[in-house]
């Protein structure tokens, strides 16, 4: 089996990357979208290449670590070279650059750690559903691929500390944004969701008042919004912000509220795998992820790929 998370339960229409400037709050310990089936994917990026500009506005990104809780620098001598595996097409996080080598967010996060480190770096693409038996079968030694921590993953390989995650939000059309959103603001406003997604287990736990709409896919629930059927949609905030940012959406739509990050529904986060046991692997990343947050260059890499803010 292969892995996944609550975002990768939703298939998702992917519109071209446009904007380069992303506004987020400074968030520590956010959640991530649930693991669920390995062989699903997130729905968060474009299909096409993105157009990624060297310039992007100063401005804030989510951080993921804390500064009071800074790893110890591990022993590296027994490190020499890291093999890591990635899928082929996901952006902007995975895909085939132009130049015909790996691209995307977690390829360049990826020659961070390893620069980082000081070590020698490949990275081989291969299907999201091959990844955990490749890793196994020690045709590589990590994992990024923007793959879910989970429970039954937890079982197969062993992970770093998330490297980013993915809250959920509610977007509108822009003529009814609402600056916070609280259950009790809803009642009686129609609110669409991915049947069967925990996102819409979230909302039926929690914005019981609200007219719940149930749509088979992203493209459908989108486009009730677009048409003014439903008032609100609630769903994976990056898949979303690349939508609001991208052309399929009409310029109609914008976030309402802020994000939603509880682990329950929404999951523990993105981490990079390793095999069961590779602690000595394991803690190198997790320090060099430290590191690379810490000289700003995680920052560097957030402004650069992602156009609009998610939380």
């Amino acid at each position: 089996m292969a892995p996944s998370h609550q975002a990768k339960s939703i298939k998702s229409a992917r519109s071209l990357l446009t904007g380069l400037a992303v506004g987020a709050c400074l968030l520590t310990g956010l959640s991530a979208a649930s693991a669920q089936a390995p062989a699903k994917r997130p729905p968060a990026a474009p299909q096409a290449t993105p157009q990624v500009s060297p310039q992007a506005a100063p401005q804030a990104v989510p951080g993921f670590w804390d500064p009071r809780r800074r790893p110890e620098r591990p022993d590296l001598s027994r490190l020499t070279v890291i093999r890591f595996l990635t899928e082929t097409d996901y952006p902007p996080f995975n895909y085939t650059g132009a130049d015909g080598n790996p691209a995307g967010f977690n390829v360049d996060l990826a020659r961070s750690l390893c620069e980082e480190i000081k070590v020698t770096c490949t990275v081989q693409m291969r299907r999201f559903e091959t990844l955990v038996d490749a890793l196994s079968s020690n045709r590589g030694d990590a994992i990024i691929a923007s793959m879910a921590v989970s429970p039954q993953l937890r079982a197969r390989v062993d992970f770093t500390d998330p490297y980013y995650r993915v809250p959920a939000r509610f977007a509108s059309r822009k003529d009814a944004v609402m600056p916070e959103i609280r259950p009790e603001y809803l009642e009686g406003k129609k609110v669409g969701v991915i049947g069967g997604s925990a996102h819409e287990a979230y909302l039926k736990a929690m914005f019981t008042d609200a007219e719940l709409h149930a749509y088979p896919s992203d493209e459908a629930m989108r486009a009730a919004l677009r048409k003014g059927e439903v008032d609100f949609i609630f769903g994976d905030a990056i898949s979303l912000a690349f939508w609001i940012n991208g052309t399929d959406s009409g310029d109609c739509c914008a976030f309402s509220g802020g994000p939603f990050v509880e682990s329950r529904f929404f999951g523990e986060g993105i981490g990079i795998a390793v095999r069961k046991g590779n602690d000595v692997l394991r803690q190198a990343l997790n320090w060099a992820l430290f590191r690379v947050w810490e000289k700003g260059r995680y920052t560097d890499l957030w402004l650069r790929y992602f156009s609009v803010s998610p939380f």
